[in-house]
């Protein structure tokens, strides 16, 4: 097993169940195809998009990555505990369910991906992914795994917020995987901040209950099926709390860094409400309430 690359338990027949309302197939169609053009148009964008400023290219970047799971219907609440940090390198790390966790954590706080090396050699999604700052890691290699620290690093040093999914491979919602430490090294090494988001979906149905299996892109899952069984269930909430920021200043070590953002991202939704400060708008934070796109 890789340091990187560890395997769920989490299968498409025992995790991806949608049992809540449906869409027609006609409505979920039209879903379909809005959702797939709105991404093929965001990658056909890229290298323009790459010309503009610091400024207008996050700007532009949030509002597409926002629109992405509204297109695919899927309805967005966004609740910030913590004020964003002005500067310097910050490492965002979120637990993964689904390829929706891409756009969401986009949305909210868009920055390098670490990704696994074989997507640059993915035709037009791989030279478009390295166009965007990807950062790419051979996570099935541990002789592999100091240079990819190495390569966080000098990222967050430079000033780049770099987004991790550290559990290193999808899982349902219902229970998580380990937060793998190596990524949190770069952080320790970079001095950087860790910046720990909980992602969660849930069905009109059951705004707290169970997490919302249609979106769980696990095991060996199409993405054709995928896509399919999104934009037939209706009622879809995601829901994205951005936590306060762990400091990486060495005291910790990774390990323990590790497992003290996990302990963040997987705590109940309902112990974080005392603390929450502030939520993500366009337009401002304004304190205690939430967003909705």
């Amino acid at each position: 097993m890789s340091a990187w690359l560890p395997v769920a338990p989490c299968t498409p027949d025992g995790c991806a169940r949608h049992t809540g309302a449906v869409r027609a197939p006609l409505p979920a169609a039209v879903l379909l195809l809005a959702g797939c053009a709105l991404v093929l148009l965001g990658v056909a964008c890229v290298p323009l998009v790459r010309l503009l400023g610091a400024v207008p290219r996050g700007r532009l970047t949030r509002r597409w990555a926002r629109a992405v799971p509204r297109a695919f219907g899927v309805r967005v609440t966004v609740r910030r505990h913590a004020p964003e940090p002005a500067t310097g390198g910050e490492l965002v790390v979120a637990n993964h369910i689904s390829w929706l966790d891409i756009p969401l954590i986009a949305s909210v706080l868009p920055g390098r991906m670490v990704a696994k090396s074989e997507i640059r050699r993915w035709p037009l999604l791989g030279p478009l992914a390295a166009l965007g700052g990807t950062l790419f890691i051979e996570r099935d290699r541990l002789r592999a795994l100091p240079a990819a620290v190495t390569t966080v690093a000098a990222a967050l040093r430079s000033g780049s917020r770099v987004v991790a999914f550290p559990e290193g491979s999808t899982w349902c919602g219902r229970n998580g995987g380990a937060f793998r430490p190596a990524v949190f090294q770069a952080a320790i090494d970079a001095g950087a901040t860790v910046r720990p988001v909980r992602i969660a979906y849930r069905t009109a149905a059951h705004p707290s209950g169970p997490a919302a299996g249609a979106v769980a892109f696990v095991g060996s899952d199409p993405l054709a099926a995928s896509l399919w069984r999104v934009v037939r269930a209706a009622g879809l909430t995601a829901q994205v709390d951005v936590l306060a920021p762990i400091p990486a200043d060495g005291e910790d070590g990774r390990r323990t860094l590790a497992r003290r953002a996990r302990a963040a991202v997987l705590e109940p939704v309902d112990a974080l409400l005392p603390r929450q400060t502030a939520v993500a708008s366009d337009r401002a934070n304004r304190p205690a309430e939430s967003v909705h796109h």
